[in-house]
């Protein structure tokens, strides 16, 4: 065992949000990520949950319903309850996970469809967060640690406006602390197709991926 190896038991959940398989950038980082982070802790538990291989409940609605039933303090029935059981086995397993990987490729500036669903199906009253009318929202993913990659082919920060912005970024950190997840790290490689210094870029992404899958 590797001297240096964590004796802590934890588990990790990667949630790859681009369909490219084996050509994806995003998935690549990730994955040099969860080899390193594995490497120091040999007794943890890594998962992955492919959002487009690994179905998601619909969320619509019946789940709509179900969901209003209960915030009022009603049960749901029927097919609504069939559709917020869904809802709900798939928040408990998220939250089972106290370790994030995200992979998020950058489509259209913001995130993929699949990726906003899985937002949508996990962001419930009462699991992921809390509402006080004097107080606001209350994120309840106490504890937890998430691990960004973003990627974008062609827009990077400091490129004219003809080369893209950025609603990838802002719009899922910006969950990520909603949902109350404050301890977030970030791995961006930006430009990756235009840009002379691609695989100077690569490397230097899978570095920092290495750096902190060993101490995540």
């Amino acid at each position: 065992m590797n001297s240096n190896a964590h004796t802590d038991v934890t588990r990790l959940l990667h949630v790859a949000a681009s369909p490219m398989g084996e050509r994806s950038q995003s998935r690549a980082i990730a994955e040099t990520l969860v080899a390193a982070y594995r490497h120091t802790r040999p007794g943890a538990t890594t998962d992955v949950l492919d959002l487009w291989r690994d179905r998601l409940p619909d969320f619509g609605a019946a789940a709509v319903e179900a969901k209003r039933a209960e915030a009022s303090g009603g049960r749901a029935e029927g097919e609504g309850a069939g559709a917020w059981e869904a809802v709900r086995r798939t928040f408990e397993h998220f939250d089972s996970y106290d370790r994030y990987v995200f992979s998020v490729p950058m489509w259209n500036f913001g995130i993929p469809y699949v990726l906003k669903h899985f937002i949508d199906v996990v962001s419930q009253a009462g699991m992921l967060f809390s509402f006080d009318r004097d107080s606001g929202y209350t994120g309840l993913l106490k504890g937890k640690k998430a691990v960004v990659i973003y990627t974008s082919s062609i827009y990077k920060p400091g490129l004219p406006p003809a080369f893209g912005d950025d609603h990838q970024m802002p719009a899922f950190d910006g969950w990520l602390r909603w949902a109350g997840v404050t301890d977030i790290s970030t791995i961006q490689l930006r430009s990756h197709q235009i840009t002379e210094d691609a695989d100077l870029l690569r490397r230097n992404a899978h570095a920092r991926a290495q750096e902190l899958g060993k101490k995540f």
